[in-house]
């Protein structure tokens, strides 16, 4: 198989928070925290499963403020099923970020209890996490981003972290079962008046990854400031800007990239819900699965083909639990399986003349700026101002079994 591929580098918004520690700080002396936060209380934090670039220098800038005025925090696991629906799983998660080995030693505790916060106007029950409920205060961290199931005001952010992620795994279920969209928001307002919570950091990340903006929302404000921060959130989100294609290959796909493992808003949402296809793309080739899904591939049966690899690290149990939890019984269907990355590759080309195939190589859906364009999608590359050639084109090269050459690239 000669396939020459040429990378292509696409302008994408590069405003960065530059000191995030001092951000933090910054937003909980306004906040300001020190009226709300007295020596001896128990705050919990709640973080999610979401690989944030800046997770760890948050959370330890939040905990290091709550020591200063002589409080006790505590991490707690706001990832409603993930993590394997299991409390070591979930543990296992916040260690990968090595949130329990910072300077501050913050514990994490780690359970699926849950209470009743309350019912929600329409009748449904709103559960909530035991262990954040019985603290003496609740601060909660989470990125705020396009959701990749539904639209709304409310999408990815704090008021899902609040309703889904501490909703633990029942809490999940049950505004899954009732309807996320409309569910979601109804349960966050119901858990804002009746639990301790104090505050919510959210995060907005540049075309990088990166922190673009970091806000620190009391509670009573985070209802109605989350709907501006996603607006500005989805401004910054790099698309890809070839379409049609024959082709896509995604290096990777995770939790940490995404909570449907490759970004549905990226890759299409019909994928997910039907509709219009946008984009067009024949088909996804996927050909790994990071560590840190710890084998949750939630979201593989919006693939196309994978690798023996990727089907080798899959955790049935993790992924058909968030599946199921999340009512995305699509997103755990097996694609077809190929031996490795060439025949995967080759597979996904089938029938289509090299010299007009439009193929473009990404290394997941939230690294977006450089990725590699076959010769029949440069003469877009110069008509585009957002886009550029970063260097010389070059032959795909594979390992004698068959993995991609990435170094090559």
């Amino acid at each position: 198989m000669d396939i020459c591929l040429t990378p292509v580098r696409q302008q994408v918004n590069s405003t960065q928070v530059p000191d995030v520690p001092a951000a933090v700080h910054a937003g909980l002396r306004a906040l300001p925290l020190h009226e709300r936060v007295k020596p001896g209380m128990r705050i919990a934090i709640g973080v999610g499963s979401r690989g944030i670039s800046c997770l760890y220098d948050v959370v330890m800038a939040l905990g290091s403020a709550l020591r200063e005025l002589g409080a006790e925090p505590f991490l707690v696991p706001a990832m409603g099923s993930h993590g394997g629906g299991t409390p070591e799983g979930q543990r296992a998660v916040l260690e990968s970020y090595g949130l329990a080995d910072g300077p501050l030693g913050l514990p994490i505790h780690s359970d699926l209890d849950v209470i009743q916060a309350g019912t929600a106007p329409d009748g449904m029950p709103v559960f909530f996490s035991g262990t954040a409920a019985r603290s003496d205060g609740i601060i909660v961290v989470n990125r705020v981003k396009e959701h990749t199931a539904f639209k709304g005001r409310w999408e990815s952010g704090l008021m899902k972290m609040l309703s889904v992620g501490l909703g633990k795994a029942r809490g999940a279920a049950e505004i899954h079962n009732w309807g996320i969209r409309e569910a979601m928001p109804a349960a966050a307002r119901v858990i804002l008046e009746t639990m301790p919570v104090l505050a919510g950091i959210a995060i907005v990340e540049n075309g990088y990854h990166q922190p673009a903006e970091i806000t620190v929302l009391p509670a009573g404000e985070i209802e109605a400031a989350e709907p501006e921060l996603l607006n500005r959130a989805r401004s910054l989100t790099p698309r890809i800007p070839f379409e049609p294609l024959h082709l896509l290959v995604v290096g990777e796909m995770g939790k940490e990239i995404s909570g449907t493992g490759m970004d549905l808003n990226v890759i299409g949402m019909w994928r997910r819900t039907g509709g219009p296809v946008d984009p067009h793309i024949d088909v996804i080739a996927v050909l790994d699965l990071t560590a840190a899904s710890h084998g949750n591939a939630l979201g593989v049966g919006h693939g196309d083909l994978i690798t023996r690899r990727l089907y080798d690290k899959i955790n049935r149990d993790a992924t058909y639990l968030n599946c199921l939890t999340s009512h995305n019984l699509a997103g755990g269907k097996i694609p077809i399986v190929m031996p490795n990355d060439r025949e995967a590759i080759r597979a996904g080309l089938a029938g289509v003349p090299l010299e007009t195939a439009r193929m473009l190589l990404i290394r997941n859906t939230l690294e977006l700026e450089l990725m590699w364009a076959s010769p029949a999608l440069l003469p877009e590359v110069e008509r585009s101002p957002a886009l550029s050639v970063a260097g010389p084109s070059r032959r795909l090269t594979f390992s004698a079994g068959g993995d991609l050459d990435w170094s090559a690239l």
